[in-house]
């Protein structure tokens, strides 16, 4: 009886961080593209992936959540514990963010986010800005939205929370396989762009106009050569653009 209750408890731990992950990975994506819609004044759906979720939100959301739980076990202190847990978290994130950006540019072989011309910044992955942010992300996390939030979860009955998290599971692979089959095949045609007729070239490029759009600072790498911006083909600038970097390698 006891081995089964503490199962349960530990089963009901799992489906709550799962569904703060969705929650918070929607609630970063939601955030973001209202920014972006509002800047460029037409809805920009943002992220990697196609539907409403950022992932990175999610999981710099449960590592800030885990750190606050360890920080106050550490500081019995209320303003010590917040200080702290702004200043780790920060950390933590940033280290994420960091390896985000690392991992998607070997594996894809572009960089969603560039701050080098930021100040203070490494490799254009991080920068000082930009952690700041995360620390003022992780302070009104820990003390505005995650307990309305969890109050909401800790509500919902166990076997409706493993119903939720089932479907958003199998949400979450679909629209991650879509993505990244997405994001391999655009970066296969900026490859391979000079084995391709102009209109073809074209027709791929914007039928991953959503990606284009939803990552501004978007960079497509070509063998270790930063080509440019693919987005300059909507400016009808494809025929200059193809002949300069074929001209370029030709050389």
């Amino acid at each position: 009886m006891f081995i089964r209750l503490k199962g349960d408890i530990c089963m009901n731990m799992i489906l709550n961080f799962f569904l703060y992950f969705i929650m918070y990975s929607f609630l970063g994506w939601l955030m973001e593209t209202i920014y972006a819609s509002i800047i460029q004044r037409k809805f920009i759906n943002r992220g990697f992936l196609i539907g409403p979720l950022t992932p990175i939100y999610g999981f710099g959301a449960i590592l800030i959540l885990l750190s606050s739980k360890w920080v106050e076990n550490v500081f019995e202190d209320y303003y010590i514990s917040s200080i702290m847990t702004v200043v780790i978290s920060t950390l933590l994130v940033t280290i994420l963010e960091f390896f985000a950006g690392f991992i998607l540019e070997k594996v894809f072989n572009i960089k969603c986010w560039d701050y080098s011309n930021n100040s203070f910044n490494f490799k254009g992955y991080i920068c000082l800005k930009f952690s700041l942010l995360w620390g003022i992300l992780a302070f009104l996390l820990t003390q505005v939205v995650h307990p309305r939030i969890a109050s909401i979860i800790y509500s919902i009955p166990t076997s409706v929370k493993g119903y939720m998290s089932v479907l958003s599971l199998f949400y979450l692979i679909v629209d991650a396989y879509r993505s990244i089959t997405g994001a391999l095949d655009l970066r296969n045609t900026t490859i391979n762009y000079s084995d391709l007729p102009i209109g073809e070239y074209r027709n791929m490029i914007i039928k991953y106009k959503r990606i284009l759009q939803a990552l501004p600072h978007l960079l497509i790498l070509n063998e270790g050569v930063l080509n440019r911006y693919v987005r300059s083909i909507f400016n009808g600038r494809i025929n200059k653009i193809k002949v300069q970097i074929k001209n370029r390698f030709q050389t």
